[in-house]
């Protein structure tokens, strides 16, 4: 059996890419190492590979030259390629998704890799929702990030160490806001976007951490990297400020000039992912979209989830559908009868909107039948997310009318991974009898 490794990791020597490739194993990223570019390239085409990291200790034009090769083996399955090393004087370089300053912790590169290849899964549904709109004769656009200044939240005291990284920035072309509170900082962020947060954290870290954790908690914040900048850790190890959220750690003694391009590294991967996911998000308000929920109509998922089926495989990736049925009890009974569950729909369908990933599909397959297609998600974790939009939906009280208990929704639920293309309609009624057997 061939075994099948989630990162290739592509080095001429054992010093960055032995350890890597051990603390990636134990995150449950399997590792292979390919000692040069015929080996990366092999690796590529044999084995499941979800991404590529590059290690430029050699120099940048080979590591490019072998990323753009590797995009086209992968092709049309999207792969994100991360590079290590470099330097701050090294050039911005388009053939890398992001590039880390060396030496990297595995649970930073991890954090990376897991938001790189959701960008990635991502892009591909984007272009499949292009060639389904384009039979309905509507063109999307390609998906291009904003030309204007990179945005950078500056958050902490100004002290000497922290304006000269601010001076840097903007030296560097960046638009730098600074913000000396939590507060302030969260006011900046709910009021306008920005590209990355920069966290001062002078010789205590917990004001820094709190906000990197409010940022996590908050869906529309979540995905904004931060670069934390301090004297020291504390009782907190790197790896542990890593698995809190935090994008990348820099200190003082770090020249200001590399903590600057590391930081701009974090906001220009981000920025592109953005310009994705906005794409997206667009195209779910087009007129063809089912009128109360905002969803895709039954015939409209029907013509992208075939789509969808045949593109799984070609990319490597899993499909898997769940179906949502409401379940009958008294309260929806009722609601029914008062015609307020049809009221419900239309908050239903934008909770169900916000609870989905930006790259899955979810459609209204009739009057309280719900589907949602997850691209590249296998069938145990789809369903643990339908489990958790329901769970979600079933703690919000709906209103019952005038004088009347607002009343919740429930739901049966189904998941099924598709496996032959070719019976994709019946793994969605196979899902569908699953719902209506009580899941």
């Amino acid at each position: 059996m061939v075994p099948q490794a989630r990162l290739l990791i592509a080095a001429r020597t054992d010093e960055m890419a032995g350890p890597l490739s051990e603390g990636m194993d134990q995150l449950g990223w399997r590792t292979i190492t390919a000692w040069g570019p015929y080996a990366a390239e092999a690796a590529l085409q044999d084995l499941g590979v979800q991404a590529v990291v590059v290690d430029l200790s050699d120099g940048i034009e080979e590591a490019e030259t072998l990323a753009r090769k590797l995009r086209l083996l992968a092709a049309p399955r999207r792969i994100p390629v991360l590079a290590i090393g470099g330097g701050s004087g090294a050039k911005a370089s388009e053939a890398f998704d992001l590039r880390l300053a060396d030496p990297v912790y595995p649970a930073q590169v991890a954090m990376r890799l897991e938001s790189l290849v959701r960008t990635c899964v991502a892009e591909e549904e984007y272009r499949l929702r292009q060639g389904t709109f384009a039979l309905m004769g509507v063109d999307l656009e390609d998906p291009e990030p904003s030309l204007a200044p990179l945005r950078l939240l500056a958050v902490g005291d100004p002290t000497p160490q922290f304006l000269g990284l601010s001076n840097c920035l903007e030296a560097a072309g960046a638009e730098v806001v600074g913000a000396f509170t939590s507060y302030t900082a969260f006011d900046f962020l709910h009021e306008s976007d920005f590209d990355t947060v920069v966290l001062w954290g002078g010789d205590a870290a917990d004001s820094a951490m709190a906000i990197a954790g409010g940022m996590r908690r908050n869906s529309r914040l979540y995905h904004i990297p931060c670069l934390l900048y301090m004297k020291t850790l504390g009782g907190m190890t790197a790896a542990d400020a890593y698995a809190r959220g935090i994008s990348d750690v820099a200190s003082p003694e770090t020249p200001e000039p590399e903590t600057a391009w590391r930081a701009l590294e974090l906001a220009r991967s981000y920025r592109r992912q953005a310009a994705i996911r906005s794409a997206l998000e667009t195209a779910r308000t087009l007129r063809f979209m089912d009128p109360e929920t905002g969803l895709f109509t039954r015939e409209l998922f029907s013509q992208h989830l075939g789509r969808l089926a045949s593109a799984a495989p070609t990319r490597n990736r899993p499909l898997s559908l769940c179906v949502l049925r409401v379940r009958e009890t008294e309260e929806v009974a009722e609601a029914r009868r008062t015609g307020w569950l049809d009221k419900a729909f239309p908050q239903l369908g934008s909770m169900v909107s916000r609870l989905i990933r930006v790259e899955d599909t979810a459609a209204r397959l009739g009057p309280e039948h719900f589907a949602i297609a997850l691209p590249a998600t296998p069938e145990a974790a789809a369903r643990i997310a339908a489990d958790r939009i329901a769970a979600v939906i079933s703690r919000t009280a709906f209103d019952g009318g005038d004088g009347r208990r607002p009343f919740i929704l429930e739901f049966d639920i189904g998941a099924v991974e598709v496996g032959n293309p070719a019976h994709v309609d019946a793994a969605l009624e196979a899902a569908s009898e699953m719902a209506r057997s009580g899941g």
